[in-house]
């Protein structure tokens, strides 16, 4: 039995394409196949339903998939313990949720490079619930996601709460009184993220429970174009108030402190298994996004 083999059959399983785990282990498809087959040998049963497109483990094969993810969890803490003390190096998958993008993947990216000269980002965004699959399939190395405190994550997918998030109501410069509820503003329409969006979801709750309707203006991605719709009164937009606070509109802009809707969301670290020698340049990646939303950041090097 060798650890190759292993390593073919969990990618394999993982990806449900001897194609695709060829590509990511550097291999040719008739590669894998030996490997997987050799593995199979070696314990003496057929690990695969090659019936079923695509490829799916047997009751046993799935049982035999979850042990040889720990062991080679254990084979790579195993070698990180002669690497943890080296520098961070290498390629590094993270992710942002896509309402923090604008924001926040150019600070990171600035900070990696300049602390870690020797890796190589691979940063990209999405929605919180899509982040947290890459997460489970090992797509990323880590991602800062947007959830509620209350939020259980999956088995295998070990989280860090960063802090907690003021959301608000941004509306443009308005010499009117202020709005106090929600029920005051929502009939001038939103201009906010199109569906997927945790902070969108919020609303809608919040709208449906006063027997109100959610009325889109306009869908946009992307902080500076919310807020310059929202500045030219097109409609009203529902944001981190940091991103607001800081930004170069926020003088065109009014901040609604509504007193029946004042939703929090909590910024999460979530990550599969992390190897020791990459905990550092994950740690700076957290603090980046953590930082731009006036979060003190309490990060320990022991993920």
């Amino acid at each position: 039995m060798k650890i190759e083999d292993l390593t073919a059959f969990v990618a394999v399983i993982r990806l449900q394409s001897t194609r695709l785990a060829a590509d990511e282990l550097g291999l040719t498809q008739p590669a894998i196949t030996r490997r997987v087959q050799n593995f199979e040998e070696s314990l003496g049963i057929a690990l695969l339903n090659r019936q079923t497109k695509p490829l799916k483990p047997t009751l046993m094969g799935n049982r035999v998939y979850q042990q040889c993810r720990h062991i080679l969890r254990e084979v790579d803490a195993l070698t990180d313990l002669v690497a943890a003390d080296s520098p961070p190096s290498g390629l590094l998958r993270l992710a942002v949720p896509q309402s923090l993008s604008e924001s926040s993947l150019l600070p990171a990216l600035k900070k990696l490079s300049s602390q870690f000269p020797e890796i190589q980002p691979r940063l990209s965004s999405g929605w919180g619930e899509e982040l947290l699959l890459r997460v489970q399939s090992q797509e990323l190395e880590a991602a800062v996601v947007l959830f509620p405190l209350s939020k259980q994550f999956p088995d295998g997918v070990e989280n860090q709460p960063l802090g907690a998030v003021d959301l608000v109501v941004v509306g443009p410069k308005d010499p009117q009184a202020l709005p106090q509820r929600l029920e005051d503003c929502y009939q001038r329409g939103w201009i906010l993220n199109p569906q997927g969006c945790g902070f969108r979801a919020a609303l809608q709750r919040a709208l449906t429970e006063q027997g109100l309707p959610l009325l889109i203006n306009l869908e946009a991605f992307g902080t500076t174009l919310q807020l310059s719709l929202i500045a030219e009164g097109r409609g009203l937009g529902l944001m981190p108030r940091a991103l607001v606070e800081h930004h170069a509109l926020r003088d065109q802009l009014e901040l609604y402190d509504l007193k029946d809707f004042a939703p929090r969301s909590q910024l999460w670290l979530i990550y599969p298994y992390v190897p020791a020698s990459q905990i550092p340049a994950i740690d700076a990646f957290a603090s980046a996004i953590a930082e731009g939303l006036d979060l003190p950041m309490h990060i320990s090097s022991g993920i």
